[in-house]
C-alpha cells in the first residue's frame, strides 16, 4: 500500500493506479479527496508517523513548494544548505540544529518524508520505495537524500524532469527523486518527444510519440490561445501566448485568471475546473470541491507523470504491467489503516 504525504488532491493516486492513503492538510483538498473516493487522514503529516500506517510499504508525496518556486519569495531555496545539515544530522539519528529565526515552516516540510523513511528503517520495517517531486529549485535537497537513502540500503536517483516528456498536455519541470530497496532505480526515459517552440517536432527525438497538446485534451469546439496571467512582472506586453496545437503553460494556482481567446482575438470562456483538470492529466469527471479550487488544482501532481515515477519503482516483476488511472468512486474499499476515509 502506498502512503501520501500532502497527498494534494489526488494526483499521485490516480497515476499510482493501486490503493493508498493520503495525509492532507487543507479542508478543501481533503473534501476533493473524499468526493472522489480516496481514503484521507485529514490532519498534518507532523502530527503521524510509519506506526499509524502499519500496511503501507511504499512512501510518495510532493511537500509544500510555495517557499522554493521562482513564484515565491525564495526563503526555501535559500535555506537550501540549512536543511542539507538537518537532513544529515538527522541520518545520523541526532539532534537537528534549529531553524533560522522567522523561519516558514513550509521550508521544514520538505524533509518530513526523510523522517518517515528512517522511522520505518529504525524499527525495522522500512518502506520498499519512495517517490517524491518537486519544484526544481528543490533539487539539492533531493540530491542530498539520495546520499542518506543509499546509506540505508536503498538504490536511489534524482534529477529534473519535464511532465511534458511522460504525456502530459502542459511543459512542467519537477525535481524528482526515486529509490527502492529491491533492485536498482533510475528517472524513467521519456516517452513523449520534449516541446520547444518553433521546433520541427516530427524531426526531433521522432521515436517517441507525439506531445499532446491542450486541444488534445479539451472538447472545446474549435482552435484557441491562452494568455497567461503570470510570470510577467506586470507587464502586459512580457505575456507569453500557446495555441491549442500546443502543450499549456505550467499549470499553477492563478490557472484560472488565464485569458483564453479566438482566432479573432475574442473572449472566450475561461478554463473550467474540469479543463484544468485535464491539464493536470485527471479525468473530466473529478469531483472538484471546497475551497480553492484553482489552488488544488495547480498544486497537483500530474497523473501521467506520476505513473512514470511509479512504474520505475515497481521493479521488474511489473514490467510490462499497465498502470491505469482511477476514475472518481474507484478506490471507496481502501483499507484506511484505522483511519476514518
Amino acid at each position: 500500500m502506498i502512503l501520501h504525504l500532502f497527498a494534494g488532491p489526488g494526483g499521485m493516486d490516480a497515476g499510482a493506479g493501486e490503493p493508498g492513503v493520503g495525509v492532507e492538510f487543507d479542508d478543501g483538498t481533503v473534501a476533493t479527496r473524499r468526493a472522489a473516493g480516496l481514503a484521507t487522514v485529514h490532519g498534518d503529516v507532523r502530527d503521524h508517523g510509519p506506526a499509524d500506517f502499519p500496511e503501507a510499504d511504499t512512501l510518495a508525496g510532493g511537500p509544500p513548494c510555495q517557499t522554493f518556486s521562482v513564484g515565491g519569495r525564495g526563503e526555501g531555496r535559500r535555506l537550501l544548505v540549512h536543511l542539507q545539515q538537518r537532513a544529515k544530522a538527522m541520518a545520523a539519528r541526532q539532534a537537528v540544529p534549529s531553524a533560522p529565526p522567522g523561519t516558514d515552516e513550509r521550508s521544514l516540510l520538505v524533509l518530513e518524508p526523510l523522517r518517515y523513511a528512517l522511522a520505518a528503517a529504525d524499527v525495522g520495517h522500512p518502506y520498499r520505495a519512495v517517490v517524491l517531486e518537486q519544484v526544481p529549485q528543490a533539487l539539492q535537497v533531493w540530491e542530498t537524500y539520495v546520499e542518506i537513502l543509499r546509506a540505508e540500503g536503498y538504490s536511489a536517483a534524482c534529477g529534473v524532469v519535464n511532465a511534458v516528456e511522460y504525456g502530459v498536455p502542459q511543459t512542467r519541470r519537477r525535481a524528482v527523486l526515486l529509490a527502492r530497496r529491491d533492485g536498482p532505480v533510475g528517472i524513467p526515459a521519456p516517452t513523449h518527444r520534449p516541446w520547444r517552440r518553433g521546433w520541427a517536432l516530427s524531426e526531433v527525438e521522432s521515436h517517441r510519440r507525439p506531445v499532446v497538446s491542450m486541444g488534445d485534451v479539451l472538447d472545446r469546439p474549435g482552435p484557441f490561445t491562452v494568455v497567461p496571467n503570470y510570470g510577467t512582472g506586470g507587464d502586459s506586453a512580457r505575456r507569453g501566448r500557446r495555441a491549442s496545437t500546443e502543450p499549456a503553460f505550467t499549470v499553477t494556482g492563478k490557472i484560472s485568471r488565464n485569458r483564453v481567446v479566438g482566432p479573432d482575438g475574442e473572449e472566450l470562456p475561461r478554463f473550467t475546473w474540469s479543463e484544468a483538470g485535464r491539464l493536470q492529466g485527471f479525468p473530466a469527471d473529478w469531483p472538484w470541491s471546497g475551497q480553492d479550487i484553482s489552488q488544488q488544482i495547480g498544486n497537483a501532481c500530474p497523473t501521467q507523470l506520476a505513473a512514470a515515477l511509479f512504474r520505475a519503482v515497481r521493479g521488474p516483476a511489473y514490467d510490462g504491467e499497465p498502470v491505469r488511472a482511477y476514475a472518481p468512486g474507484d478506490m471507496t474499499e481502501i483499507s484506511t489503516c484505522g483511519w476514518t476515509a
